[in-house]
């Protein structure tokens, strides 16, 4: 009943709107303005301006100063528009401006999702041809992919709770028939290991995280008792030249048992650009792109943190590339910085086995 009686009572301010069309020049932006806007942002509002108009006017007070609206003037210079749509909102005092300027950006904020609408919503521009970037909406393709894939899965696939005291209960040689898909815990640099893994098969595209010649001692971080252990091979104690001929040893027998014009992606770290680049040069036809998997967390670092990994795109062989990644089905919003969150980033989520047979 309080609630109902506080919606009964009468407004403080009954403002006439009006809209006027001014100067960019003349609008003052606000120096006590909290909100920030990154690049990224200001290219998405300059999008969605471009594709739908500006649509949503600024609000500025007596003296042209910004009320609301940061981040579309931004956009609106970055389009060189001379002049954009505003709302004047006078009789209000400094204070007042001041917390409607903080509850525009923060009351937004406070919104949700109704997630299976959302899933509905993004699905059928999935299967539309489009005629406009899907990520005006300001949703990544990353963002997208994950609202689509969630709750899809058997859980008959979920890795269970397990006893982390206990010893590994996979052993070299093992393969594991997980439905379609098939794992095995071999030797990346033995030639039987792909024979038990594929047969007469032949990869379509290979996903390959090789280590990095880094130490886990120093570079990688764990709480708790759980530490992550040094890897097998090429963990800190290779040379440079050993290292290459490391990687050279693993790509060859990766193009020995994929198909011509299959895409090959290589994950490494900025220390190993250059051994991962010389280990591919005789190996592949070309190297499509190089993509950035920009995490929301930061590991170890000296002079910065790290907050991605590199992803090296090759193409083996001369026939035409075999389109498994589905480019062209968002339109334009495949790009090479993938902005997925780490696995630590999710929160409390069932890990699913998710691996790929040609």
């Amino acid at each position: 009943m309080l609630r109902q009686a506080a919606l009964q009572l009468p407004l403080k301010r009954n403002h006439k709107l009006s809209i006027a069309y001014c100067d960019l020049s003349d609008i003052r932006p606000n120096s006590r303005n909290a909100r920030t806007h990154t690049r990224r942002q200001i290219e998405q509002i300059a999008s969605s301006i471009r594709e739908f108009g500006f649509t949503n006017p600024i609000l500025v007070d007596e003296h042209q100063t910004l009320i609301a609206g940061h981040g579309r003037l931004a956009a609106a210079k970055a389009l060189a528009m001379k002049s954009v749509p505003t709302i004047q909102i006078v009789g209000l005092s400094d204070i007042e401006k001041r917390a409607l300027m903080l509850a525009d950006n923060k009351i937004a904020l406070n919104a949700g999702w109704d997630a299976e609408l959302l899933k509905v919503e993004l699905q059928s521009f999935s299967v539309l041809d489009l005629d406009f970037d899907i990520e005006i909406t300001g949703f990544a393709t990353a963002e997208i992919d994950a609202v689509l894939q969630e709750g899809v899965g058997d859980k008959a696939d979920e890795i269970p709770q397990i006893d982390r005291a206990l010893p590994p209960v996979s052993r070299l040689g093992d393969i594991w028939h997980i439905g379609k898909h098939i794992l095995i815990c071999g030797n990346a640099l033995e030639a039987k290991t792909y024979r038990r893994l594929l047969g007469t098969e032949r990869a379509q595209l290979i996903f390959a995280d090789p280590p990095y010649n880094v130490p886990i001692a120093g570079h990688v971080s764990g709480k708790g008792k759980i530490k992550h252990k040094e890897f097998e091979m090429a963990s800190g104690e290779m040379s440079r030249k050993d290292f290459t001929n490391f990687l050279s040893r693993a790509v060859q027998h990766l193009i020995a048992n994929c198909e011509d014009g299959s895409i090959h992606f290589i994950c490494m770290d900025w220390r190993h650009m250059q051994e991962v680049l010389a280990a591919a040069e005789n190996a592949y036809t070309e190297l499509k792109n190089v993509c950035v998997w920009a995490k929301t967390n930061a590991g170890m670092g000296s002079l910065y943190r790290s907050q991605h990994e590199l992803v090296f795109v090759f193409k083996y062989g001369a026939a035409p590339h075999i389109n498994n990644i589905e480019l062209g089905r968002f339109g334009r919003s495949r790009t090479n910085l993938w902005t997925y969150a780490g696995v630590n980033s999710f929160g409390k989520r069932p890990f699913v086995i998710r691996s790929v047979r040609a």
